[in-house]
């Protein structure tokens, strides 16, 4: 049997053998009826430390998630959970106090998945927030809050998104979710680098008011509880555990969550093709057993399958990429002209993905057609002189790609192309041009790139790289401040919002601005200054 999206349920085989999570453990974990799960386990105190969150909605389900973990840094990456399983209840209602109930329901939190549950709650109504809670024993969780998409071909006037990204918890508090948590969204996108995998030492510890985590933290995380310590850390900050009870997420992985740079089962720091596999498998696992997603996103071992479409109406059909796990090398020649970047047999999507993202586009009638994805998209030149210099790490490495996509875009008459972008701890706005090298060809879509949330510090207005970038005629827009992307859709155009935040380091009381709003119409590619 295959899935909605075609992707096949993994077998038996599969779980044992690649993920060592076995088959009771990921069933239970995903919701199950209350009377099957165990009922003699007495609750730990004070379980839900990491918070609650809700994820990949539909119009008619959302998925859940909590942690059980009364001592999330606990070193060897259990929370200090005994070692057997525990009943988790969920309520879904209409409202905070519970008195109008829909749902109830409950999965069994499993040593193999480090207490993490992940019930897929069905049969809700579409375009509807819903409250939710889960109980073990006699302890409750904090309140969550989410929405549910509107129907497939449904009419919704507005549809109201954040982006966000890199979150280096030692550079900076997460003040920019303390602001996220008060806006009034229908979903969060969260673009990649939840955590990271580095060392944290005196020399990169920036974030005021806290000391060095433990030596646990000291090394760059390649085992599952190394893995899992980061994101316990990551959760620790209370702006980003708001910001996940305050509205669901669509959630992807760049680089960080695994290595730095890394490219398919290619490590750039040395590591066999089989510690990098093991490494990888780590990574995913614990991305899995600490994100609000569903079945379909399980990983098999160093394998995850994160491409997947979600749809709001007639609005918006957002397809979440993967620019990571099937790509091919850097290219070794820096961007020449003619060089490897331009090989038509290399991909920074991999052919399976790009065929599902083509076909995807082709047969989508949304007014607006969304890819959130990682890494720059447009071309980006970085000598502002008469040489040329790209970044290989990017779509600048993969051009043949590049051009297969805006060719299925312009051939096909995509309605609405945005892509949605993090990695490079800048916001940008940017124009994507038929041929970047012609300044006066098409625009064929629109690109918006968000900030981070605190990677790379306080930052500033502006910064030494803001000519390099303002220097392409398509960059219509630099800010290098920390902070996130407000997107509002409507059938008659997309507005972006950059927030910034004037300082992360000192403290998490920085005040929140919009550095700049842009507009794109529906129907006329370009950006405009709202």
């Amino acid at each position: 049997m295959l899935c909605d999206d075609g992707l096949s349920p993994p077998d038996r085989r599969t779980f044992l053998t690649l993920t060592g999570i076995s088959t009771a453990a990921f069933v239970l974990g995903t919701g199950t009826p209350a009377h099957a799960a165990p009922t003699t386990t007495r609750a730990p105190s004070d379980p839900f430390q990491l918070g609650v969150a809700s994820g990949e909605p539909t119009p008619n389900s959302v998925v859940l998630w909590t942690r059980l973990a009364p001592q999330p840094r606990a070193e060897d990456g259990r929370a200090a959970m005994p070692e057997r399983d525990y009943a988790v209840h969920y309520e879904v209602a209409t409202d905070e106090r519970f008195t109008d109930t829909v749902r109830r329901g409950a999965a069994v939190a499993s040593p193999e998945l480090a207490h993490a549950v992940h019930p897929e709650v069905t049969g809700l109504q579409p375009g509807r927030e819903y409250f939710y809670r889960f109980r073990v024993g006699t302890q409750l969780s904090p309140v969550g809050r989410t929405k549910t998409a509107p129907p497939h071909q449904g009419t919704v006037d507005r549809l109201r998104l954040a982006m966000a990204s890199c979150q280096a918890w030692y550079h900076g508090h997460y003040t920019a979710y303390r602001d996220l948590a008060e806006q009034d969204l229908d979903a969060v996108l969260f673009l990649g680098d939840y955590i990271y995998e580095n060392a944290i030492t005196d020399d990169n510890l920036w974030r005021q008011g806290v000391g060095l985590p433990g030596a646990a933290y000291a090394v760059p995380a390649e085992t599952l509880a190394q893995y899992r310590l980061r994101y316990a850390l990551a959760k620790s900050d209370p702006h980003l555990r708001r910001a996940h009870a305050h509205a669901p997420w669509i959630v992807t992985t760049d680089d960080h969550e695994v290595e730095n740079n890394y490219a398919d089962r290619d490590s750039r720091y040395g590591a066999s093709a089989e510690e990098f596999a093991r490494r990888r498998a780590a990574a995913y696992r614990a991305w899995y057993e600490n994100q609000p997603v569903g079945k379909r996103l399980l990983p098999a071992g160093p394998d995850m399958r994160l491409y997947r479409r979600l749809s709001f109406g007639r609005l918006a059909q957002i397809n979440v990429l993967d620019t990571r796990q099937y790509r091919d090398p850097v290219p070794a020649d820096g961007g020449e002209p003619g060089g490897q970047h331009t090989d038509p047999s290399r991909s920074i999507l991999g052919r399976e993905q790009e065929q599902w993202l083509y076909s995807g586009l082709r047969d989508s009638s949304a007014t607006w057609n969304v890819l959130a994805q990682q890494v720059v998209m447009a071309r980006i030149d970085r000598d502002t002189g008469a040489g040329t210099s790209y970044s290989m790490d990017q779509w600048d490495g993969f051009t043949a790609n590049r051009r297969r996509l805006f060719d299925t875009l312009t051939r096909h008459e995509v309605a609405n192309p945005l892509v949605l972008t993090g990695d490079i701890h800048r916001h940008a706005a940017i124009d994507l041009k038929a041929d970047f090298a012609d300044p006066d060809s098409a625009t064929i879509g629109t690109e918006v790139v968000t900030t981070s949330i605190s990677s790379d510090g306080d930052g500033a207005e502006t910064d030494r790289y803001a000519p390099i970038w303002l220097s392409n005629d398509h960059v219509d827009f630099y800010a290098a401040r920390r902070g996130y992307v407000r997107l509002t859709l409507t059938h008659e155009q997309a507005q972006a919002e950059f927030m910034t935040v004037d300082h992360v380091e000192a403290d998490d009381r920085g005040t929140v601005t919009t550095a700049a709003r842009f507009v794109t119409e529906a129907g006329r590619p370009g950006l405009q200054r709202g």
